[in-house]
């Protein structure tokens, strides 16, 4: 396994492996934000940020994308779900200075997840950063 700094040319394989990860553990967003979600990732999303994804011999397995201390994003693909990549990409953030992370209160693994590595509840918000109506709970070390 390698991390691997992601640019434009990466996009779509990054954007299936988000797709596939959000099908398996967003099952609360609606069929019609995913849509919104997805369309929005590479001219608004991934070019905020920086993308580093984890490689194993064949392919890319998920990805994070960091900026300044937040994990902005984390996503393994669905196949390789409960392997360590997500740990492995957290321990990679927090070298790089990552103290905070946002989740979806709907998603209680990624909470779990969170939680298991030290992070707590700081705030939350309502809605999501479009005003959807998706809880965002702020985590820190």
């Amino acid at each position: 396994m390698e991390i691997i700094r992601c640019y434009e040319n990466e996009y779509p394989a990054l954007v299936e492996i988000w797709e596939r990860s959000v099908k398996a553990t967003h099952t609360f967003l609606s069929n019609e934000d995913l849509k919104k979600i997805k369309k929005a990732l590479i001219p608004y999303y991934f070019p905020n940020v920086k993308l580093y994804a984890l490689s194993d011999s064949e392919r890319m397995t998920g990805f994070i994308g960091l900026s300044s201390n937040l994990i902005e994003m984390l996503f393994i693909d669905d196949s390789c779900r409960g392997k360590g990549y997500g740990s492995a990409l957290v321990a990679f953030a927090l070298k790089q200075g990552a103290t905070k992370v946002d989740v979806n209160e709907q998603n209680a693994s990624a909470l779990n997840f969170y939680q298991a590595r030290g992070f707590r509840i700081i705030g939350r918000d309502e809605t999501d950063e479009a005003g959807r109506p998706y809880p965002i709970l702020h985590l820190s070390l």
